[in-house]
């Protein structure tokens, strides 16, 4: 009985280390859930924490055993923790730096089209180790941030973009005619401020680019197919022929013009409004940027919640304070129903 109890008193201290690092582990998952709703990329975080407060405990339920051999147990778990950080420390730390780098620059965010080494998406994920773009056919393609932060990366302003258009025509047909129809055809397909790039003289053919400045980036995909359509149309109602030159010369076609025939159109004919693969393509993207809209909204919320029990503290007159407080109560369940909102959002984006 009393060798029982000898031993039952061994085992209390790493019965009772056990318990406490228990108890200390669900109160920090509970404090850090709290702090981190509403929060995006909080969830690598909260992992790290946790993993960390885990292995702090292990090591100290097994420092608190009444074993001779406990000092090797802990210097194989050193060895085995060096081992594996050694080895991935370099792509590991990399990533997590880089990450830390462009969330600090904040160059993109998600729902923005970036271009890197001819990847070209929208961003539905900016993570602490990758970054993650849904391409123009609609699967997802995972960046780690190195390679991110190691490379050019092309991102399209939100408040507008130009985008272009090419075709070589021959010679024979007037360059200032030319630059007239083409900018007729980037406005009619619903762009501004159009200008016309001479980009070079070939031996049959001149190359020309016109660029238009598109200000709704979300639809650049259907954008771009529009200005193209539009200067096939625009192009062969002023009878201007887009055929190589080099063809005509191989072939006697006698006075055949290569113009496809079609119903007339008007000249100025607005582009029909209808529902754009974007929404198809990019849907997950789309999701990501109202999350981070909502993000924004949610920020503005919080600084005016501070605002108002600023002036409430201040306010010394009962009417006027009655009604800080009504206003002050209407913004936390404003802030309430965002944080849960962002909340179902993300859950339901981490499911796709």
């Amino acid at each position: 009985m009393e060798s029982l109890l000898t031993y039952l008193t061994e085992l209390a201290p790493p019965f009772f280390t056990a318990i406490f690092f228990i108890a200390f582990y669900f109160v920090v998952k509970k404090l850090i859930e709290r702090q981190s709703k509403g929060q995006v990329d909080k969830v690598l975080i909260r992992q790290i924490i946790l993993f960390l407060i885990v292995l702090i405990g292990v090591i100290g339920v097994i420092l608190a055993l009444p074993w001779e051999e406990k000092s090797q147990i802990t210097n194989l778990i050193g060895i085995v923790l060096s081992a594996v950080l050694g080895l991935s420390s370099t792509t590991f730390i990399g990533n997590a730096l880089a990450g830390i780098m462009l969330k600090s620059r904040k160059s993109f965010k998600p729902g923005d089209f970036i271009m890197v080494n001819d990847i070209f998406g929208r961003v539905t994920e900016q993570g602490l180790f990758h970054t993650e773009i849904q391409t123009v056919d609609r699967d997802l393609t995972t960046l780690p941030n190195m390679t991110l932060a190691t490379n050019a990366v092309k991102v399209t302003r939100a408040s507008g973009t130009f985008i272009h258009g090419e075709v070589s025509l021959g010679y024979d047909v007037s360059q200032s005619k030319v630059i007239e129809v083409l900018k007729e055809a980037a406005i009619a397909a619903g762009l501004s401020d159009p200008f016309v790039h001479i980009r070079s003289l070939g031996d049959f053919s001149i190359v020309y680019r016109i660029h238009g400045l598109l200000t709704d980036v979300r639809s650049i995909l259907t954008a771009r197919s529009n200005l193209n359509a539009k200067v096939i149309d625009y192009l062969h109602e002023a009878d201007i022929e887009i055929v190589s030159p080099n063809f005509m010369n191989q072939r006697q076609v006698g006075d055949a013009v290569f113009i496809p025939k079609r119903e007339r159109k008007k000249i100025q004919e607005e582009a029909v409004n209808e529902s754009t693969p974007e929404e198809l393509i990019f849907d997950k993207a789309e999701e990501a940027e109202s999350i981070e809209k909502r993000k924004e909204l949610l920020v503005n919320v919080e600084e005016k919640i501070k605002k108002e029990q600023e002036q409430l503290k201040k306010e010394t007159d009962i009417e006027q304070k009655e009604k800080l407080k009504s206003k002050l109560e209407t913004s936390k369940q404003l802030k309430e129903k965002l944080i849960d909102k962002i909340d179902k959002k993300m859950e339901d984006l981490n499911k796709e």
